[in-house]
């Protein structure tokens, strides 16, 4: 971070502020029906509007691929922002000159909203020209739009090129201190919780952390690939058989580390899963192998405990993905045992990915946590260890 400003470092009184925010917000019947990411964006929007700075904010909602969609206009984001800060919010999808005049008839202390940027077929493949114009619309740039910042586009990357002044805004800043930070030099005991479909899509967030934890906690469909692994039977349950030696690597490379490294014990299981109709058939706890026929579906009670435990212990706590197939209620209560566990724990908690989000939020628990990220895939590429080009252009 030290190489990286942050929006308290910039003079801004007074000054044009080019804002990337993360508003792809869920529409429903032309309404915001989830306003979280507007609320996560409220800090920096008001730390501007105290400066008396002409704040311009800027986000993309959907894949309207470069192509101008009513659906996912930007309008509606405007009025449940215009309620949270109680001021009015300027909407606009003035282009060009036009879009100058806009903002300099602002004023200061102005917030004005632009258009879906992806309306426009430059913004995601990072348009020199698009980037520029972009720039010039303001005297500083701050990103704070962390759910695209693993993204190159001509407003995360690009524009960071033609303005003077670029920071982060504080939720940047606070995802950057607690997903970099926190888990580079955690207070220990470190435990990592991993849940999800596939190994596949988490392998390489599990490889990094191997090197940073003292516990990694699986569950969901990748447990199984590692059980696959580990030389058992999963009978139907969800697994990558192409992951096998993959995930075998992982369980020797925790072993050399001195990483323990646990998987489920005990499985709840079914005999049909039926997703859409969010119904299980038959179901039955399993220890040990699954015959064929069944399909695991949730953590058992006793590995519910044993993680409930691993998590009580520790003093810093990182959870990315579910523990089953929680849409369903029948197969919810270890993505629940675990959303408890971590809620009721003094650790400092980090929770990333959008179905370990909504599975805290629904257990009631999200209020204990020390930090939700809003990152989704940013969030896995950063703990990955790759670079973010939406910070990485704010160097220097």
């Amino acid at each position: 971070m030290s190489e990286i400003k942050t929006i308290k470092d910039l003079e801004l009184n007074g000054k044009r502020v080019f804002v990337r925010v993360d508003f792809n917000v869920p529409l429903v019947d032309g309404e915001v029906s989830d306003r979280t990411r507007i609320k996560a964006a409220l800090p920096t929007i008001q730390y501007l509007m105290d400066q008396k700075a002409t704040v311009i904010l800027a986000s993309h909602l959907g894949r309207p691929k470069g192509q101008k969609n009513e659906s996912m206009s930007l309008r509606p984001v405007a009025a449940a922002l215009s309620e949270e800060i109680g001021e009015p919010v300027l909407f606009t999808d003035a282009e060009g000159d036009d879009l100058k005049r806009t903002i300099n008839d602002a004023g200061h202390g102005g917030v004005i909203l632009l258009e879906n940027l992806r309306f426009n077929p430059e913004e995601e493949a990072n348009g020199k020209g698009f980037a520029q114009f972009l720039g010039s619309l303001a005297d500083a740039y701050v990103n704070d739009a962390f759910g695209t910042a693993h993204r190159a586009h001509a407003s995360t990357a690009g524009i960071a090129c033609h303005v003077e002044q670029k920071a982060v805004g504080f939720l940047i800043e606070k995802e950057l201190q607690f997903l970099g930070e926190k888990t580079a030099t955690p207070d220990r005991p470190f435990t990592v919780i991993i849940g999800g479909a596939k190994v596949s899509d988490k392998i390489k967030v599990i490889d990094a952390l191997i090197e940073k934890a003292d516990t990694i906690l699986i569950g969901g469909g990748m447990a199984y690939t590692f059980k696959l692994a580990q030389g058992g039977t999963v009978g139907d349950s969800l697994c990558e058989p192409s992951m096998v030696e993959t995930a075998n690597a992982a369980l020797k490379k925790a072993e050399a580390n001195g990483v323990k490294f646990l998987l489920p014990v005990d499985t709840l299981v079914t005999n049909n899963l039926d997703f859409g109709a969010k119904s299980l058939g038959q179901t039955k706890v399993v220890e040990g192998n699954i015959e064929d026929g069944w399909e695991g579906v949730d953590i058992g009670p006793k590995t519910q405990e044993i993680y409930s435990a691993e998590v009580a212990n520790s003093n810093t706590l990182l959870w990315n993905g579910p523990m089953g197939v929680f849409e369903i209620e029948a197969a919810s209560s270890g993505t629940f045992a675990v959303a408890r566990a971590v809620g009721e724990s003094n650790a400092i908690s980090i929770i990333g990915g959008g179905d370990s989000i909504q599975a805290i939020n629904n257990s009631g628990h999200a209020e204990k946590v020390s930090f939700i990220s809003t990152g989704g895939g940013a969030s896995l590429e950063f703990l990955e260890g790759k670079e973010l080009p939406g910070v990485t252009a704010l160097k220097g």
